[in-house]
C-alpha cells in the first residue's frame, strides 16, 4: 500500500514538474524570439527553437518516467530494467539540479527538487520488494551453503576451515 502511494506521488510530482519545465521553456523561447535577443551572435530564432525543443524533450522525458512509475504502481510490479535505469537517472539529475538550484535559485527550488528526489529514491527502494513473491523470502532451496550463495558447504582442498569458538 505504501509503495503504491509513493510511486503514484512520484509520478504526479514528475508530471507537474515536466509540464512546468515545458511551459517555462516555452515562455523563455517566446521572450527570446520577441526581444530579438542574441548570445554571442547566435540567431535568435535558433535559440528560441532550441529552447522549445529542449523544454519539450525534458517535459516528455519526465512525463514518460511518471507514466512508467504509475503503471508499475497500479500493477504492483517493478518496472523493467529500462524503467529502473531511467528512474535512477532521473533521481541523479534531481540531486545535481538541487545542488545547483540552492545557490542559483534559492531554497524553495531546492526544497521542491528534494521532494521529488525523495519520492524517486523511495520508489527505487521499493523496486526489489515489489517483485518478491509472498512467502519466498524465507525459503531455502539448498543452493546456499553456510558461507553464502553458491557455497554448498564443500571447501577447496587445502583451505583451512575456521573452527567454531
Amino acid at each position: 500500500m505504501v509503495r503504491r502511494a509513493v510511486m503514484i506521488a512520484a509520478a504526479v510530482l514528475l508530471v507537474v514538474e515536466g509540464l512546468g519545465i515545458a511551459g517555462l521553456t516555452w515562455v523563455l523561447g517566446i521572450v527570446v524570439d520577441r526581444q530579438d535577443m542574441s548570445l554571442g551572435g547566435s540567431d535568435p530564432g535558433v535559440m528560441s527553437v532550441g529552447s522549445w525543443v529542449l523544454g519539450g524533450a525534458t517535459g516528455l522525458f519526465l512525463v514518460g518516467v511518471a507514466v512508467m512509475l504509475a503503471r508499475a504502481a497500479l500493477r504492483e510490479t517493478s518496472p523493467g530494467r529500462l524503467g529502473q535505469v531511467l528512474t535512477v537517472l532521473t533521481a541523479v539529475v534531481h540531486g545535481l539540479l538541487g545542488a545547483i538550484a540552492v545557490g542559483l535559485v534559492g531554497w524553495l527550488a531546492f526544497t521542491g527538487l528534494m521532494l521529488v528526489l525523495g519520492t524517486l529514491v523511495l520508489s527505487i527502494m521499493f523496486f526489489d520488494d515489489v517483485d518478491a513473491a509472498p512467502g519466498s523470502a524465507g525459503k531455502d532451496d539448498g543452493s546456499q551453503g553456510p558461507d553464502g550463495p553458491g557455497d554448498s558447504g564443500a571447501h577447496s582442498p587445502g583451505a583451512v576451515k575456521p573452527s567454531p569458538a
